[in-house]
């Protein structure tokens, strides 16, 4: 069984983002980028189902601009056996990355797709969603325990009111959430034999997919600074601010 796992570049979580000064969006210039860590969560997930024997190799994808073959290249490193890179320098929307998916997809013919549920740079939480109805397969989003078979993925999805469990057919689209694994460390060796494995490049009208932006971006602001606490003398005083400023009640 063939697995794909779409991957992202992403600025580094432990790196406090700035807009920039024309608010266009955010200033990536000299930060650091590493794989989104859903990302690493469903490349986790893959390689321990490859571990037991239930997948025969696993597909990294990844679409943005050329830096994203390091991105790749550590995914190999965690245990992919190839990757594949959708060049393109142009804003690529969840849409655009569902569509580009879906092209991928129909060449390399997986059984079962796992992807992170949502990149922490735009927290769209919508490619999943967006390339299981292009193709017309199953999904299970937010999963916390997978477990596969020849025909069928039974998985453990959070939900508000607590767990919920659906069993697919497949082919299949999965996506993680945080509690399902915790990503291992990549090797010195196993980073040295990525380098080694083979990457292709495409380009999206290699794939016939238009990729430009339907939305557009107005404006990009950081969140008001947090006012301190005050102390209030007396219940009624509470009351009084809590209706007249915070307007709560």
């Amino acid at each position: 069984m063939k697995i794909l796992v779409p991957v992202k570049r992403v600025v580094d979580y432990n790196v406090k983002v700035r807009v920039k000064p024309d608010q266009s969006g955010v200033d990536i210039a000299n930060v650091k980028m590493s794989m989104n860590p859903f990302c690493e969560i469903a490349v986790e997930e893959a390689v321990r189902l490859k571990e037991k024997g239930l997948a025969s190799e696993i597909v990294a994808v990844s679409a943005g601009v050329a830096q994203c073959q390091e991105t790749l290249r550590n995914a190999m490193a965690i245990g992919a056996d190839r990757g594949i890179l959708i060049e393109s320098d142009a804003e690529l929307q969840p849409l655009a990355v569902a569509k580009l998916l879906k092209a991928v997809v129909e060449r390399e013919q997986p059984r079962l797709v796992i992807l992170g549920k949502q990149a922490i740079d735009d927290d769209a939480n919508q490619t999943g969603q967006m390339l299981a109805a292009l193709l017309g397969w199953g999904q299970a989003t937010f999963a916390s325990k997978v477990e596969l078979t020849a025909d069928t993925v039974t998985v453990t999805r959070e939900v508000d009111g607590g767990l919920e469990t659906v069993a697919l057919k497949l082919p299949a689209i999965v996506t993680t959430d945080l509690r399902l694994n915790e990503p291992r460390y990549a090797t010195l060796p196993n980073i040295m034999k990525a380098k080694k494995k083979p990457l292709d490049t495409v380009k999206p009208a290699d794939l016939g997919v238009d990729v430009t932006p339907r939305l557009t971006t107005l404006k990009v602001e950081e969140p008001p600074k947090r006012q301190g606490g005050v102390k209030v003398p007396d219940v009624a005083t509470l009351i009084e601010k809590l209706k007249n400023e915070a307007k709560v009640i």
